[in-house]
């Protein structure tokens, strides 16, 4: 089959590699419909995290249920299913207390599960996964293909944009700031505007990611960075600051304007994977400032999202502005790097 391969940094190429199948009884194999690039793939491509030679990328996808092992009892073969970015048993005591991404079997797409197999990464043709009870959450039945690109953001980017919200602890009528303008920030307006808020203010100085933000429920967008950035939340809130601050880029700068922008007895929700980040220590003990978060157990929110998709209460999906066939992932990868596109979509 047909799959992505990071060779070295900006290195992304589109090889053959060997067609997965069923190795044990708890295994689903997947048709891949649909998969994208995450954000957190641009720090190997840029070089940021070691790039040691060829190595499968890609944790976002849905597709078909081509065949499952003898002890999978909740999706079969026909189903349309999404993953989350990461696999999950479901039954550990992480998994039952809503922190699947701590699972003591889980891991990682490209990866070797615990039998040593390797388990797929997503963006290819199939997925052989292991612990599909855990992990995988089908729909009632084959979506409409206009619903697929939402349905896909279910896999990483609004679970963790919600994460985000959950964690800062939004509620109804609160004043939101999200930094960070990239699929999971704006997904994280939209979790935000969903809970409640009654004011959400965008960080975003690119044009059609504020009209994103606006359209998720935005009512504010700040267009400046750092000091700035604080002193404009500032002016907006009479100079009290958000209720809730969500940290979607995981910069040192960006966990610092998130702390600038919180209020006394605020909470920052933080998704961003962290490089060279240190914490205002001060700040949190003398203002009462709060730190929640960290990487996003999306599959505890994935049947409520799936439902809030299918119901077209809400459409994440349009945060993929740039669709491309596998065949061109490199330019998929370039695109988001260079900023000309906010989300890639690939279809196998």
């Amino acid at each position: 089959m047909k799959a992505t391969l990071l060779h070295a940094p900006g290195d992304i190429r589109v090889e053959d590699v060997p067609d997965p199948s069923i190795v044990t009884p708890n295994d689903a194999l997947v048709r891949v419909t649909a998969a994208c690039v995450c954000g957190s793939d641009l720090w190997p491509y840029r070089g940021i995290n070691k790039v040691s030679g060829p190595r499968r990328i890609g944790h976002e996808f849905v597709g078909i249920v081509e065949e499952v092992g003898s002890d999978v009892s909740t999706v079969r073969p026909g189903d349309f299913v999404i993953a989350p970015f990461l696999y999950s048993d479901g039954t550990c005591a992480h998994c039952q207390a809503g922190v699947h991404t701590s699972c003591v079997n889980g891991g990682g797409y490209g990866h070797p599960d615990v039998d040593g197999a390797l388990v797929d990464a997503g963006q290819g043709e199939h997925v052989r996964l292991p612990y599909a009870d855990g992990t995988l959450v089908s729909t009632p039945e084959v979506p409409d293909e206009s619903q697929v690109p939402a349905l896909l953001t279910l896999s990483d980017v609004m679970g963790t944009g919600w994460h985000a919200a959950l964690s800062a602890g939004v509620e109804e009528g609160h004043t939101v700031v999200v930094v960070g303008d990239g699929a999971v920030g704006l997904c994280g307006v939209l979790a935000a505007s969903r809970m409640g808020a009654e004011r959400v203010i965008a960080m975003s100085r690119h044009e059609p990611r504020q009209a994103i933000a606006r359209q998720f429920g935005a009512t504010d967008v700040v267009e400046v960075r750092g000091d700035d950035a604080v002193a404009a939340v500032k002016e907006l809130t009479d100079g009290i600051g958000a209720d809730a601050v969500l940290e979607c880029v995981g910069t040192g700068e960006s966990m610092a304007t998130a702390f600038g922008c919180a209020r006394p007895g605020a909470t920052v929700g933080f998704v961003g994977v962290p490089h060279d980040v240190d914490l205002p220590m001060g700040t949190m003990f003398g203002e009462n400032v709060g730190l929640r978060g960290g990487v996003a157990p999306v599959r505890a929110y994935l049947p409520m999202l799936r439902d809030l998709v299918l119901a077209g209460e809400i459409d994440p999906g349009v945060v993929f502005d740039l669709e491309l066939p596998l065949a061109e992932a490199a330019e998929a990868y370039a695109a988001m790097d260079e900023r000309r596109a906010i989300k890639s979509l690939l279809r196998p």
